[in-house]
């Protein structure tokens, strides 16, 4: 397990699927939110490939999040799109609505950030953001992200256009915190 300050970074449990399909992906606004397509219910026990991870996949790595103390799930965590090539990948994450606005998100963040940097030798992180997930802006910021640009109108969610953000951090611009 990989550890922030207050989050562990584990292998993802059968157990948790469950979970992080009602939490998450059930909801319609957050999905619709936080995948790039429109949400489309999916029937319990079906092997639901945002939830079931492949670990032969190549191009992404998948985490569930848990407390450190007490070890209780609170989201999900990705490393995506990895190019081996150019040494990039992308980071995304769900929290859990219990486990939102505890500072869990910047946790996440950073530690993804140890895990692209440290672990896998990446050279760019980056990650692409509704304009208005504020949450999002300030735990992708704390970790020393900086905002590249505005992909206009660049999403479609629940019937409107929504700006994205597009933030990266570079290796030699990145402050580690204690992980590991």
């Amino acid at each position: 397990m990989l550890k922030g300050g207050k989050i562990g970074l584990r292998a993802r449990h059968e157990d948790d699927i469950p979970i992080l399909r009602t939490e998450l992906y059930d909801d319609v606004i957050n999905s619709a939110r936080a995948e790039a397509g429109p949400w489309r219910p999916i029937s319990p026990g079906s092997k639901d490939p945002r939830l079931v991870v492949d670990d032969t996949a190549q191009g992404s790595v998948t985490f569930s999040v848990v407390e450190l103390e007490g070890g209780a799930l609170v989201g999900t965590a990705t490393l995506w799109g990895i190019d081996n090539h150019h040494r990039s990948a992308h980071i995304g994450l769900g929290l859990l609505p219990v486990a939102r606005g505890k500072g869990y998100g910047t946790d996440v963040v950073g530690t993804l950030c140890y895990y692209g940097f440290v672990v896998r030798g990446l050279q760019r992180l980056q990650i692409e953001t509704l304009a208005d997930n504020h949450a999002m802006l300030r735990s992708a910021e704390r970790n020393g992200f900086l905002r590249e640009g505005v992909m206009r109108s660049s999403a479609w969610v629940l019937g409107e256009f929504l700006d994205e953000v597009l933030l990266g951090l570079l290796v030699q611009d990145w402050k580690p915190g204690s992980r590991g």
